[in-house]
């Protein structure tokens, strides 16, 4: 229980294909901010990020720059020594990740708040899924976010190795003379981070004078609203056999090629395939899988199946599921415990569980009112060539 209440405040790392020779980026895995610091990842972290405030942030050394973005929104190209004298927000985050859709009000809220008074921010999106890649997807979840200041998308982890970083959300302070002065992994920090940013303004501007003492109003409501930490018992589930773990269709799969799974008796964290899939390193399709879209691009609508299920067992307020349709969308109707979800259904999914997969990103199809317990969902889905990639909670 404890483990999984800091599962839905960790961080998510990406492990990069770091050796001699390497260029790709390596099947994204999942490790949070306990196991992090347990590795030894995380060291050096400030006081103030363990919520215990220091009058003058540590210098951790010279901020990288943003050499190496495939492209910006919301700003031509940055450079960051072209911003010496303002205080410098970095944050990375990729659009489908559940801790970094929890993160993101606080980044947003600063950057209002603080943009009069020296503050910049910066996001720098990373992709973990291939979809990610797709600058109109990017743009079109910044703007569903309401994301207005500039962002520099990673494709190529440039700018993620210049910072060493490994994990999403992360959030790198530079001070008004280019240096690293705080960083916080993970949900969990942002009032300690905000007074880190409050301490570089002070540093930063002329003598007598000093940055607004109050606190940036957050919109935590939706997906935005943090994790049920004393009810949360479901880790994240992976749906591509790359890092697929827990699926309990009584039929092995089978990688890359179609078959019929079925569904029976699920335990705990349990999930299950019914119908014809093809399993893929990062999604499981429903139907046959379409010549050359087993990287990126549209989902084909073509190949064998028809309709098709997933089902779960899982104990968390809130479930999310990382999916992607055909050109057309995709119908589903989900039922949690064989019954509609009623008032207990997420925002995109109204009470009599009809919802359509009509863009790739996170959908949220529960958030329990009530009180919370073990629950069975199934999700079946009226139209092929749908993609489910991972199961998230909160």
């Amino acid at each position: 229980m404890e483990t999984l209440a800091l599962i839905a405040v960790g961080a998510c790392a990406l492990a990069l294909g770091l050796a001699a020779g390497a260029c790709a980026v390596a099947p994204p895995r999942r490790l949070f901010a306990a196991v992090a610091m347990a590795a030894g990842l995380s060291t050096g972290v400030p006081a103030v990020a363990q919520g215990r405030p220091v009058a003058t942030p540590p210098i951790e050394g010279v901020a990288p720059g943003f050499d190496g973005a495939t492209g910006w929104l919301n700003s031509p190209p940055l450079a960051l020594e072209a911003l010496r004298g303002k205080v410098v927000v970095v944050s990375f985050w990729t659009y489908s990740c559940i801790n970094c859709l929890r993160t993101l009000p606080h980044v947003r809220a600063w950057a209002q708040r603080y943009a009069g008074q020296g503050l910049v921010v910066i996001g720098v999106h990373s992709p973990e899924f291939a979809f990610e890649k797709d600058p109109a997807n990017v743009t079109r979840a910044a703007k569903d976010l309401k994301l207005d200041y500039p962002i520099a998308l990673d494709d190529g982890y440039r700018i993620w190795r210049a910072y060493r970083n490994r994990f999403w959300p992360a959030i790198y302070l530079v001070d008004a003379q280019g240096r690293l002065r705080h960083h916080q992994f993970g949900e969990d920090g942002a009032d300690a981070t905000e007074q880190v940013i409050q301490a570089l303004l002070r540093e930063a501007m002329p003598a007598g004078t000093a940055p607004s003492s109050a606190r940036a109003g957050t919109d935590l409501s939706g997906v935005g609203m943090p994790a049920d930490l004393d009810n949360l018992r479901s880790p994240e589930s992976y749906l591509g056999y790359a890092q697929a773990n827990a699926m309990a269709s009584p039929e092995p799969l089978l990688r890359d090629q179609p078959r019929r799974y079925s569904a029976g008796r699920l335990g705990l964290n349990e999930w299950a395939l019914s119908g014809i899939w093809t399993v893929g390193p990062e999604f499981a399709q429903l139907g046959g899988m379409m010549a050359g879209t087993e990287a990126s691009g549209p989902v084909g609508a073509g190949g064998a199946g028809g309709a098709g299920a997933i089902a779960i067992r899982f104990h968390a307020r809130d479930l999310h599921l990382v999916m992607a349709g055909p050109p057309d969308g995709a119908r589903f109707v989900l039922t949690i415990d064989g019954q509609p979800p009623g008032e207990e259904h997420g925002l995109d999914v109204d009470a009599q569980g009809r919802g359509r997969v009509n863009a790739s990103r996170l959908y949220q199809l529960v958030r329990q009112r009530g009180a919370v317990r073990d629950r069975r969902l199934e999700i079946r889905f009226l139209d092929p060539g749908v993609r489910a990639y991972a199961f998230t909670f909160g």
